[in-house]
């Protein structure tokens, strides 16, 4: 079993260290032969930027295949859903611990995650440089 997540997909813009390349991300149910005829499958289309050190040339319109490891997707769910989840919870349940009012822990809670999705637009440079795929050769 591989330890990568890979998406085949077409260089869209090449700039100093930056290839945005446009995948497309499909469901599992996809790929099935009667997709056409059902609701269920879905694709979307999106790019991503990958930051290349490395030195090769690429070209608008060349094929590659990008990849992440599975760590990395890891960290990105946990930043992206557990740290707020968690966030959520916690402020919850300590915010009706100490005012007793379901609406006043609730605003409460969902304001909490106010400071946390700023603090990640902050860094957002750093995170993105860890969190990125890569042009696999």
């Amino acid at each position: 079993m591989s330890n990568r997540i890979s998406h085949s997909g077409i260089v869209d813009s090449v700039s100093d260290n930056l290839v945005k390349v446009r995948i497309l991300q499909t469901s599992a149910c996809a790929s099935c032969k009667v997709a056409a005829h059902c609701n269920a499958s879905e694709s979307k289309e999106k790019i991503v930027d990958v930051f290349c050190t490395d030195g090769t040339a690429y070209q608008i319109g060349q094929e590659v295949v990008v990849s992440a490891s599975k760590d990395v997707a890891n960290r990105a769910l946990f930043l992206g859903f557990g740290v707020p989840f968690l966030l959520l919870v916690g402020v919850l349940v300590v915010a009706l611990q100490l005012t007793s009012d379901e609406g006043i822990a609730a605003l409460l809670a969902l304001g909490s995650l106010l400071p946390y999705y700023f603090v990640l637009w902050l860094l957002r440079d750093r995170i993105q440089r860890q969190i990125s795929f890569q042009i696999d050769k």
